[in-house]
């Protein structure tokens, strides 16, 4: 397991604050045991909280190219078929994954191919499972188009707790499923746009892992 660049600098200050906290508990509350530890061990699980946010499991995807993977771990929130209107301004069968702060935060294309369009959008900050989550709060859009013709559009959303997305695609770019492409801070939720006919693999409420669970194949 390794952790995530974007989290080097929250996880610096954190360290520091949780060291100077933890002088000024001892100096002046460690008369008082009880409360020295109480205090101690919140300070403890705070910064553990805070680290294993941006942890980096080490996994290797067992999928094939005409595989469509999760790229994200979290919950099966949303499945059902609707109209995208940003990009293909068609019928298509929405997959949403809510991510819990628990949660691995970092993202990966859930398809290989050619990255066709990418845009960022400023927004607001409702709950990720807010029904206009997808469409009014901060978010990233990005199109991969697989070599069988078939395109996916896949979105990070921000939520609540979520302050600023991360994402490195570049439209042109060639990319294969499960490489990272984003992360994001602190509870969020990633929406998948595969074609109708898409045969999917999860259900509502199931718990799936990026790189490791199969949402789908193309039929």
């Amino acid at each position: 397991m390794k952790f995530h660049r974007e989290g080097f600098g929250i996880m610096t200050i954190s360290a520091i604050l949780f060291a100077l906290g933890s002088l000024m508990n001892y100096y002046f509350l460690f008369c008082i045991p009880i409360l020295f530890w109480i205090i101690q061990s919140l300070l403890i699980i705070l910064l553990y909280l805070i680290v294993q946010f941006f942890r980096i499991p080490n996994r290797v995807s067992p999928f094939g190219d005409d595989d469509i993977v999760s790229p994200a771990d979290g919950k099966v929130v949303v499945i059902e078929e609707t109209t995208e209107n940003e990009y293909f301004n068609d019928r298509r069968i929405q997959v949403s994954i809510f991510m819990s702060p628990l949660n691995v935060h970092a993202n990966y294309y859930p398809i290989s191919g050619l990255v066709e369009y990418v845009k960022y959008h400023k927004g607001l900050f409702l709950v990720a499972w807010h029904p206009k989550s997808s469409t009014d709060n901060e978010r990233s859009t990005v199109v991969v188009k697989h070599a069988n013709g078939h395109a996916v559009l896949f979105r990070q959303i921000a939520g609540a707790l979520a302050r600023r997305i991360c994402f490195y695609s570049e439209k042109g770019q060639n990319v294969q499923h499960s490489e990272e492409f984003g992360f994001i801070k602190f509870g969020s939720r990633v929406d998948v746009f595969l074609p109708l006919g898409t045969k999917i693999d999860v259900k509502i409420g199931e718990k799936v892992k990026a790189k490791l669970t199969r949402l789908g194949t193309f039929q």
